[in-house]
This record gives C-alpha cells, sequence and structure tokens, in this order.
C-alpha cells in the first residue's frame, strides 16, 4: 500500500480567518440578490420549486406579469407557468456548456428597458447552474421509471402511480379502473421470427396502445408481453371500451417479415378499484380478468364482476 504523506501548507494568517469570517457573515446575514438567489436554488432539485424561487427573486428586483417556462425532459413536456402575460416578452433559450436547459419568457404590459434586460441576464446567469442540476435529475428519475425497450412507463412507475391512485379513490370517491393487457401467443412469435422482430412489435404495441388510450389515461408495460393501463375517474363500462379500442388497435398492427406479413392479437382484463382496496389485490383482480379472457379463447375482454 502506498503511503501518502500529510499535506504542507504555509501557517494560517489571522488576517486570512478575519476576512473569511466578514465574507461569511456578509453571506449569511444580508446576501445580495444573486446571493440570495443561488443560496434559495440549491436548497432544492424540484425544478418546479426553483422556478418558483425564480420567479420571486426576479420580481423583486424587475418586476414583470407573467413568466412561463417550457423544456421536454426525458421524452416528456415540462410547462411552468405564473401571472397573466402581457404584450411585451423577452425569451431566452438556457444553454450551459453545450446543452439546452429549456425556454423561459418573461411578459410584461410596458416594454422592458435595457438595463432590466441586463439584470434578468444577469439573474438567469446565477441560476442556470442549478435549473441544469434539476433538469438532470428529473431525466434520471425518468430514467429509472421508464422501460428501456418501448419508452413507457415501467412497472415501477406503475406501482407509484397505483398506489397514488388507490389515496385519492378514498380520499374523493372517485372510480379508477385498471386494464391488463397480454400479447397473444408472443413466444411463438420470438421462436419463429427472433427477438429483434419481437422487440419491434413490443415498440409498435406500446404505441399502439398509446394511441387508442385518452389523454387522462397512462400506459406501462407491465411484464415481458404485458402492458397495463390506468384509467382515472372511469368505472367499468368505460373501461372496457377503452380496452376494446386497445384490442382492435393491436389486432390491425401489420410487420412485414421479409415476405411474410406478421399480426397479432391482445387479451385483456378489466378491473374497477373497490373502497378500501390495496394496490396488490387491485393487480389481482385485474389479472384473473385477463386469466378468463386467455382461457376463454383469447383476443378479448373480460371484466372482472364486482359488486361495491
Amino acid at each position: 500500500m502506498k503511503n501518502i504523506s500529510s499535506m504542507q501548507g504555509t501557517t494560517t494568517q489571522p488576517k486570512d480567518l478575519a476576512a473569511l469570517r466578514h465574507a461569511f457573515q456578509a453571506w449569511s446575514n444580508n446576501p445580495d440578490p444573486l446571493t440570495r438567489l443561488t443560496q434559495r436554488l440549491s436548497s432544492t432539485l424540484s425544478l418546479e420549486t426553483q422556478l418558483g424561487i425564480l420567479a420571486e427573486e426576479l420580481a423583486s428586483t424587475i418586476p414583470f406579469d407573467a413568466l412561463s417556462y417550457r423544456h421536454q425532459i426525458a421524452h416528456r413536456d415540462f410547462v411552468f407557468a405564473t401571472g397573466m402575460g402581457g404584450p411585451h416578452r423577452c425569451e431566452y433559450r438556457l444553454n450551459l456548456e453545450g446543452m439546452y436547459y429549456g425556454t423561459l419568457t418573461l411578459n410584461r404590459r410596458r416594454k422592458f428597458s435595457d438595463d432590466e434586460l441586463q439584470g434578468i441576464e444577469m439573474m438567469i446567469s446565477a441560476a442556470i447552474f442549478p435549473l441544469r442540476n434539476a433538469c438532470q435529475y428529473i431525466a434520471i428519475e425518468q430514467t429509472a421509471l421508464t422501460d428501456s425497450l418501448t419508452s413507457i412507463p415501467n412497472k415501477r412507475a406503475m406501482d407509484e402511480d397505483l398506489k397514488r391512485a388507490s389515496v385519492l379513490a378514498d380520499r374523493y370517491g372517485e372510480d379508477y379502473s385498471l386494464i391488463l393487457c397480454d400479447l397473444d401467443h408472443f413466444k411463438a412469435v420470438n421462436d419463429k421470427h427472433g427477438h429483434v422482430v419481437g422487440d419491434h412489435l413490443l415498440q409498435l404495441t406500446a404505441k399502439a396502445i398509446e394511441n387508442a388510450i385518452r389523454n387522462s389515461d397512462s400506459v406501462y408495460r407491465f411484464g415481458g408481453e404485458e402492458f397495463a393501463v390506468l384509467l382515472p375517474h372511469t368505472g367499468d363500462p368505460e373501461a372496457r371500451e377503452v380496452a376494446e379500442r386497445v384490442r382492435h388497435a393491436v389486432g390491425s398492427l401489420k410487420v412485414d417479415c421479409g415476405g411474410t406479413e406478421l399480426s397479432i392479437t391482445i387479451s385483456c382484463g378489466v378491473a374497477r378499484r373497490l373502497p378500501e382496496e390495496n394496490a396488490n389485490q387491485w393487480i389481482a383482480r385485474a389479472d384473473e380478468a385477463l386469466y378468463r379472457a386467455k382461457d376463454q379463447g383469447r383476443n378479448c375482454t373480460r371484466v372482472f364482476a364486482s359488486i361495491g
């Protein structure tokens, strides 16, 4: 093992320590606007919270009527807006070290002066590093919750959303339904055509389900060839309609396999969440409905019959 000698340095000078204490007191007790901004931004990795802080600090120095921010992070749109707009605006593309981190726009009823624009740019320059960190944090979180093959949320994301839906359903007495979908005879596709074709078919299936469901619904890759759809504010009849749209959309897919046209079908099981039911119980009932769909010929939808 290599021995590393302790670092040798010069003796600390009292005047250096005094200057450090003075700087610390100024930094902590009466920070300037830029220091205060960076202090507050460094306290959180929530991009929404950071933008709220930036809006507050900007407004305390340079009045504006509206602030908005747009960015696409991990294939998802992030939008933040506060205030009501005016006819005059200034817009900034946030770039750091060659990377783009969204567009910030300020609106006001009266024109911004050159000095005000310079002040805005200085505050944005101070904020860009924390904003970059928050964007990267969101991207890392989304990667952990996204299926790498289909780019839709994975089972981990589904589990979190089901728990959240269960809490909201019990709190507000609203209906939520769950659809579990399973591609029929998918193993035979992999065996006959290979995993490249199988993976392509899974990607097409994810896209077809996304196009078939409503804007308020969420799709997940639940397992190998299993998908799930969470439907808020939805009872059994409406959920069955969505499941049938999914089934027809997947059934219409065609894949050219070098002179052979491949198609596939999907089976669906539907379950409306019952009061006080946990996520695992809810999934189990949807899975039971899916099993019945498989057992009764596949390429069909079955709803778990429940009273309540």
